[in-house]
């Protein structure tokens, strides 16, 4: 696919109950290999500087509808880690019902995977912005006897070979090498491109196509939204929660939508939720791009495409969805017939009007 003028370049080279679709078939969430960072924030400071009170108090508002890691997924790994220890710890969390706590923990495990077998129980607690206390009653969950029996048996499983140490790295440094591992991770899952094929037919066949993307997701869905306008015939970027969030998204089912694209990062803004779940249930097929399989909208979607953030820095970094955003795009420019056309258009029209500056 040949790049407009705008971009510079070209474009780009199942789990959980889910809600009764129009048909009256329950339908259920498919998460693609991959993994998230650890339960990050939109504002505040990193994880490991502030490591929040026990997350167990959300518990009574989220164990009904979110609890439990969505079974069937897989995860990648963490730095120095390869994709198959990751796989194994995401196996051993499957059929278990986590609280929210539970699953930060859970999330933070897989991320970390090399190291989660060296780790003690206060260590982990503190990477996973949870209480020690928390920690032992997530392995006693899993069926060991406390925490001590989780990481021997972890150690049996796991690689015994602790990965460089990156210790000499400042804050800055830290952060960009967790970015490139976070894309790294992107790499590997998309050893099999079948889901994100499927994804641009979605896109493509629905007419118009609705983006969704609240508060740190603003950004994502916008920038997918503007480049998708210039090949797909009718976008709908629906960025503003509210009462009108429900009224637009009717608004794209009676127009003939049949899929919604959702970018969800953390911290998860409880509309967005509340808006896939409605969406679901108006008939339309939600592809979400979220920072983990454990994110809270894993069970609110048909196609779950997990792109890591980073959380090293005051504000969490998210190189990787925005990066899967492009390949999505590329996905749908494969499945339009007219898009190279589109493009072309569009580039013409630049070039005549002086739009951009050579």
């Amino acid at each position: 696919m040949s790049g407009d003028a705008d971009n510079g370049g070209g474009i780009g080279g199942a789990a959980g109950d889910g809600p009764r679709d129009r048909a009256g078939t329950t339908r259920g969430t498919r998460a693609v290999a991959g993994t998230g960072a650890d339960a990050g924030r939109e504002t505040g400071v990193g994880a490991g500087r502030n490591a929040g009170a026990d997350a167990e108090r959300d518990a009574g508002a989220g164990a009904g509808r979110d609890a439990g890691a969505a079974p069937g997924v897989q995860a990648g790994a963490d730095t120095g880690t390869d994709t198959g220890t990751a796989a194994r710890l995401q196996k051993l969390f499957e059929g278990h019902r986590l609280t929210p706590t539970q699953r930060r923990i859970a999330h933070c495990m897989v991320r970390r995977a090399a190291d989660a077998p060296f780790l003690s129980s206060v260590e982990l607690a503190e990477l996973a912005g949870v209480s020690q206390p928390s920690v032992t009653r997530f392995a006693v969950a899993l069926g060991f006897d406390g925490y001590p029996a989780l990481r021997r048996h972890l150690r049996e499983v796991a690689p015994t070979d602790k990965p460089d140490d990156t210790g000499s790295y400042n804050e800055y440094q830290q952060a960009v090498q967790a970015e490139i591992d976070n894309l790294r991770h992107l790499a590997a899952a998309l050893a099999d491109p079948s889901p994100v094929i499927e994804a641009g037919r979605l896109f493509a066949a629905s007419r118009p196509l609705p983006v969704l993307g609240l508060r740190a997701a603003t950004a994502q869905a916008a920038g997918f939204s503007y480049f998708a306008r210039k090949v797909h015939p009718d976008v709908r970027l629906l960025d503003e929660g509210g009462t009108m969030l429900t009224d637009r998204i009717d608004a794209a089912v009676r127009a003939g939508a049949s899929a919604l694209l959702c970018f969800a990062l953390p911290r998860h803004p409880r509309e967005v939720v509340d808006a896939l779940e409605y969406a679901r249930t108006a008939g339309l097929t939600v592809v979400t791009v979220a920072d983990s399989a454990f994110a809270p909208v894993a069970h609110h979607t048909d196609l779950l495409l997990p792109a890591p953030v980073g959380t090293g820095l005051a504000f969490d970094t998210a190189c990787a969805p925005m990066l899967l955003g492009r390949v999505l795009l590329e996905a749908m420019c494969d499945a339009l017939p007219d898009a190279q056309a589109r493009l072309e258009q569009f580039d013409a029209r630049a070039a005549a009007r002086g739009l951009f500056v050579e």
